[in-house]
C-alpha cells in the first residue's frame, strides 16, 4: 500500500500544481494571451516554412521521375527522315520511349490552344519544326543523362534540345536550402522561446518572492515550490503552440485557393496540405517542451537564490 499511496500523493501534489498554475494566468489574461501569441507566432514561422517544404516535394513526387527531353529538328526535313531520326534516338541506351510531333500535328495543336487559327491561314510555310519527345528511364545518374544528351545532340538532324529535368533539378537545390534554412530558423526561434520563457518565469519568481520565502520558512522543499512555475512555463508552451497550429491552418486555408488556380493552369492537380494531425500535435508538444525547458531554466536559475530572511 505505502508505494501506492506515495503514487496518490505525488499525483495530487502535481495536480494541485498543475491547476494553481493555471490559477494565476487567469488573474492576468492580458499579459498570458499576449505571451501565448508571441510564442505561437515564433513557432508558426518555421513551421510554415516546413510546410512548405512538404508541398514543394509533394510537388517533385508528383513529376513522376522520368525526366523528357524535347528534342527540335532542323528545319526542313522530310517524314522519313523525321522517323528515322526519332528511331535512331529511341536506341539509345537510357531513353524509355519517344514521341514524334509532326510540324503539321505542331501547328494543329497550337491552332486550337493559341485561338489564332485566322491568322495561322495566312501563313505560306508552316515554321514549326518537327520535335521528337523522348522520355528517359527513371533514376538515371546526373552523370549518365549528360552523357546521354551530349549523344543525342550529336546527331545531325537534331537543332535543339531542352531538358525538362532541369527545373526539377534548380527545385531540388531550393528545397535542400530550404529545408536548411528552415532547420537554423527553428534552432534560432526555439531558443527564442526558450529565453521568453525563462524571463517570464523569472519576473513571475520575482512577483512571488515573498510567498516564496513564507513557504521555504515554513519548511517548503524546493521541489514543492518550482512544481507551480514549471507547470506555467508548460501552460505557456501548449497554448503557444496551439496558436501556432491555429495560424498554419488560417495560412494555408488564405493561400489554398489561389495555389489551386495556379496549380490548374499548369495542369496539374497538385493540392496543398498542412501540418496534419501529426504535425500539430507536434507542433504544440514541441512548444509544451520548450516552455517547460524555459522555465526549468529560469527556476533553478533563481529559485535556489530565494532564502527567508
Amino acid at each position: 500500500m505505502r508505494p501506492v499511496a506515495a503514487i496518490k500523493r505525488w499525483s495530487q501534489q502535481h495536480a494541485r500544481a498543475a491547476i494553481s498554475s493555471l490559477g494565476r494566468l487567469r488573474l492576468k489574461p492580458a499579459g498570458s494571451l499576449m505571451t501565448g501569441a508571441a510564442i505561437g507566432i515564433a513557432l508558426a514561422l518555421p513551421a510554415a516554412f516546413l510546410v512548405a517544404m512538404d508541398n514543394l516535394e509533394s510537388v517533385m513526387e508528383g513529376w513522376g521521375g522520368s525526366p523528357r527531353a524535347s528534342i527540335f529538328l532542323d528545319a526542313p526535313t522530310d517524314a522519313q527522315q523525321q522517323t528515322e531520326t526519332a528511331e535512331q534516338i529511341h536506341q539509345l541506351e537510357g531513353i524509355a520511349s519517344v514521341r514524334l510531333i509532326t510540324p503539321e500535328e505542331a501547328l494543329a495543336e497550337y491552332r486550337d490552344s493559341s485561338g489564332l487559327s485566322d491568322a495561322l491561314t495566312l501563313l505560306e510555310d508552316n515554321p514549326l519544326p518537327a520535335v521528337v519527345v523522348a522520355e528517359l528511364e527513371a533514376g538515371g545518374r546526373r552523370a549518365d543523362i549528360d552523357q546521354l544528351v551530349r549523344q543525342i545532340r550529336d546527331i545531325a538532324s537534331v537543332d535543339t534540345l531542352r531538358l525538362d529535368r532541369e527545373w526539377l533539378q534548380r527545385l531540388s537545390a531550393i528545397i535542400e536550402l530550404g529545408n536548411r534554412t528552415t532547420a537554423l530558423v527553428a534552432l534560432l526561434l526555439g531558443l527564442t522561446v526558450v529565453l521568453v520563457l525563462f524571463n517570464t518565469i523569472r519576473l513571475d519568481i520575482e512577483n512571488n518572492r515573498r510567498e516564496i520565502e513564507i513557504t521555504k520558512l515554513i519548511g517548503g522543499t524546493d521541489g514543492f515550490i518550482r512544481r507551480p512555475f514549471l507547470y506555467t512555463g508548460l501552460w505557456y508552451g501548449l497554448a503557444g503552440g496551439l496558436m501556432a497550429s491555429l495560424i498554419l491552418a488560417g495560412v494555408v486555408m488564405f493561400l489554398a485557393s489561389p495555389v489551386d488556380r495556379l496549380a490548374t493552369l499548369y495542369g496539374s492537380g497538385f493540392r496543398p496540405t498542412g501540418a496534419g494531425l501529426t504535425g500539430t500535435l507536434t507542433l504544440i508538444s514541441g512548444g509544451g517542451l520548450l516552455g517547460l525547458t524555459g522555465a526549468w531554466l529560469a527556476v533553478g536559475r533563481h529559485l535556489t537564490a530565494i532564502e527567508p530572511p
